[in-house]
């Protein structure tokens, strides 16, 4: 097993994300404290030319998988009231570019939430290369963004009064992934 790299010299190829070592969450404002949940369902890859910087990325995920720890509270989420699941099924990611060279950059790229497309930009960081166990290159990537739902069409809300509301307007979205070059 070899040690991870330093630099962001990735291989040339697509590298498809393990969904067992990645992780898609968010965070979102509920009264005076946050309510922190995953994705467990999601896909994607990585396709990288022979320059790492026109490398693009395109990630979907099932908005049925949502996972906040309280079932009353992910079903009400994925209701015609926020998400629409059964209209608007899958949550999109789709690469625009690339800003900044070195292990930390920007990621641009599109957003798709309830059929409403924003541009987004992820403050990236590559971790490394290293070899598993089992003779596979892997990768890891954190980044993280915030998005304001109601630019996606998420806009219901129960005001308290004054300008008070019981959620937040900011979603701020955390990723974690591990890709594995495909042979």
């Amino acid at each position: 097993m070899s040690s991870p790299t330093t630099t962001p010299d990735l291989t040339s190829g697509i590298w498809t994300i393990d969904p067992v070592h990645s992780e898609v969450g968010f965070t979102i404002r509920h009264l005076m404290s946050k309510v922190r949940g995953n994705f467990r369902e999601f896909e994607g890859a990585l396709e990288v030319p022979g320059d790492p910087a026109k490398s693009t990325v395109t990630v979907n995920v099932s908005l049925a998988s949502l996972d906040t720890g309280n079932q009353q509270r992910d079903d009400h989420v994925r209701s015609g009231d926020f998400l629409e699941i059964e209209k608007f099924p899958t949550m999109t990611f789709v690469s625009t570019g690339v800003r900044g060279e070195g292990e930390e950059f920007t990621l641009l790229g599109d957003l798709t939430v309830k059929g409403v497309t924003n541009p987004v930009e992820l403050a990236a960081e590559f971790l490394g290369v290293a070899e598993d166990a089992y003779g596979n290159t892997r990768a890891g990537f954190e980044a993280s963004t915030t998005i304001n739902r109601k630019d996606f069409g998420v806009d219901a809300n129960v005001p308290l009064g004054g300008e008070k509301f019981l959620i937040g307007d900011t979603v701020t979205v955390q990723i974690s992934i591990e890709a594995v070059l495909q042979k």
